[in-house]
């Protein structure tokens, strides 16, 4: 799964994430694959996985889940240009070729 995930990063292909939400729902959303790493919003240090939620109902906005909250990525054949969400200082954990976004 995490290997799907990385690979995703390289490729810049979107996927797909089934996971249990916060209200114990599992979801599944299609997204862009971000990073791999602690992030700002949450203080516990834990490493994420981050990804940009393309479907979600309030819409589009980057989402941190925890390992044991995913249930499965897979990666798609379907292509994203990181310039299309990415509109922030970029600090990424994950090294990738984003071009000006890595």
């Amino acid at each position: 799964m995490h290997e799907t995930f990385l690979a995703a990063i390289y490729a810049c292909h979107s996927v797909q994430v089934t996971f249990c939400a916060e209200d114990g729902e599992v979801r599944t959303r299609t997204g862009y694959p971000m990073d791999f790493g602690p992030g700002r919003r949450f203080k516990d240090g834990l490493s994420r996985y981050w990804f940009w939620d393309c479907d979600s109902p309030g819409g589009p906005h980057a989402v941190g889940l925890l390992p044991s909250q995913v249930h499965s990525i897979l990666e798609t054949d379907r292509q994203f240009a990181p310039a299309s969400f990415v509109s922030w200082p970029c600090n990424w954990h994950v090294s990738r070729d984003w071009g000006a976004f890595s």
